[in-house]
């Protein structure tokens, strides 16, 4: 009589488990970001990048990327002197709302978050440490370089990922093959739009 009491009682604990479990799942957000050449979809990561998101996240419920602009496309052609080639393109507010950034944060490192630089990551650009705010991009192709550890810049503290694109990758291919002066694309990119997907 034992086995099936035991039986009977896991079958009843089981589901409690499982809505717990479901419960603590962090929710998973996702970004539309609307453009001219179309639109990307960003799930953003903020289990293991959570102070990135919640800036980025202030930009786009603030509406601070509307009106903003892709203004950078970075190909293997247009880096000769590089040594460390990257393939990215970037993005920044609205023009008119850059005096109402808000104060830099700190660098989630990617040997903290486990997040890597991979095709389709978005992540912070930024000069030093600590000091990006609202400028960001979208990897086309893994890049390493930006990981902690990488050679992309010269302190080898990487750069924030803080997300991926689950759809839209080929707006993103379009736009870094957009013409460019260097690597300022010219004219910029509009973004009309970017928003929490609903």
């Amino acid at each position: 009589m034992e086995r099936p009491l035991f039986v009977l009682g896991f079958l009843v604990v089981s589901p409690w488990c499982a809505s717990v479990a479901e419960e603590e799942k962090p929710k998973v957000i996702r970004v539309v970001i609307e453009t001219e050449k179309g639109d990307i979809e960003v799930e953003l990561d903020a289990a293991k990048a959570p102070n990135t998101v919640a800036n980025f996240l202030k930009y786009v419920d603030g509406g601070f990327y509307d009106g903003g602009r892709f203004h950078r496309t970075v190909t293997l052609k247009n880096q000769p002197d590089d040594k460390v080639k990257i393939e990215v393109i970037q993005a920044g507010i609205n023009p008119k709302k850059e005096k109402e950034e808000f104060a830099p944060i700190k660098l989630e490192r990617t040997d903290k978050t486990g997040l890597a630089h991979k095709d389709g990551t978005i992540s912070m650009a930024r000069d030093g440490p600590d000091t990006a705010t609202s400028d960001f991009f979208i990897c086309i192709g893994d890049q390493p370089e930006f990981d902690f550890g990488g050679k992309c810049n010269t302190d080898g503290q990487g750069f924030a990922a803080f997300g991926r694109v689950v759809k839209g990758m080929e707006v993103v291919k379009k736009i870094q093959g957009c013409p460019a002066e260097k690597q300022a694309l010219e004219p910029t990119i509009k973004i009309r739009k970017v928003s929490r997907k609903r």
